[in-house]
């Protein structure tokens, strides 16, 4: 199902694209180039808000844009698809997810780019962005979602909570290390469980239920991608999964709307390419995250939804 939906995602962004030259014949003012690291229900929401707004925002100004929407497939590939845009000298660049951005940001200092789906900008460039680079980020609050996480399971010095995420993902990390102080200062063991290939998805996970009482999985793009994998796994056990992103696997989630994220992305690519503003004049933006509860997955695991 997941595929098929992501099949039709494809379809519907392609189609949104070329829509958007309707009103100037084969020609359009703009091209830009869209490089998603992988598919998965976040980063497609991101990729469509993105060409929703974008079209939206210049067909006020009379203006009409091409879109060139790629799917990397994995982080190594990220790079072949960019140098396929800088081939084309394209408008802009807009790279969903950190690997798309590192690659576009290494492969041009002229051409726009616009990160989302990105957790950390400085992190991600050692503390130097680019003057070519900006964009939206996914990054919530990671002392409300450990405090979220010890509310509503009750979680007790000593109790174990595992954290799941992809080795080849530097924002994972990021997010690793943050919740794993924020747990610790209340005496809660945090665990580690990593892999670099999905074929170590199954085992890993079914260790981390088996000792672990609740776990915790960041805003990894491959942990997303088979993430029904966890939760069905967790589930089984009955063992609560709280995911950064959202998702149904999770109990509960404080994560924000990736369609949304997207939508500023495309604000930000319209202020380029109208020339309004500079790449380098955007500030990175984040969203303020919302409090989602599966009600039906919280009565499976006997966990209490909070009245308010």
């Amino acid at each position: 199902m997941k595929k098929l939906l992501s099949v039709l995602l494809a379809v519907a962004m392609l189609a949104t694209a070329a829509l958007s030259l309707a009103s100037c014949g084969n020609e359009a003012d703009f091209t830009v180039g869209i490089c998603q690291l992988m598919e998965h229900e976040s980063l497609d929401k991101a990729t469509q808000g993105f060409i929703d707004a974008l079209t939206a925002e210049l067909e006020k100004a009379g203006k009409t844009v091409k879109f060139d929407p790629q799917v990397a497939g994995e982080a190594t590939l990220c790079t072949t698809v960019i140098n396929t845009f800088t081939a084309k000298n394209v408008d802009l660049i807009m790279a969903n997810a950190t690997p798309a951005l590192l690659a576009a940001a290494n492969a041009t200092s002229t051409i726009p780019v616009l990160g989302t789906s990105v957790t950390d900008y400085s992190d991600t460039f050692s503390g130097n962005i680019p003057a070519n680079v900006s964009g939206t980020s996914d990054a919530v609050p990671f002392d409300e979602q450990a405090s979220m996480m010890i509310e509503t399971l009750n979680l007790v010095a000593g109790d174990k909570v595992g954290v799941l995420y992809c080795t080849n993902e530097s924002n994972s990390l990021i997010q690793y290390n943050a919740v794993k102080e924020l747990f610790e200062a209340e005496g809660i063991v945090v665990e580690a469980y990593t892999f670099s290939e999905t074929t170590e998805l199954q085992a890993l996970v079914t260790s981390m239920a088996n000792n672990c009482k609740a776990v915790y999985v960041p805003s990894d793009n491959t942990v997303a991608q088979n993430d029904t994998v966890v939760g069905t796994i967790c589930n089984d056990k009955k063992v609560p999964v709280f995911t950064s992103y959202g998702g149904a696997v999770c109990y509960a989630s404080l994560a924000i709307d990736y369609y949304e994220l997207g939508k500023e992305t495309g604000k930000m690519a319209a202020e380029i390419l109208l020339g309004t503003k500079n790449v380098s004049d955007i500030e990175v933006k984040t969203l303020t995250p919302s409090v989602v509860y599966n009600e039906e997955l919280c009565a499976t695991l006997g966990i209490t939804v909070p009245e308010n």
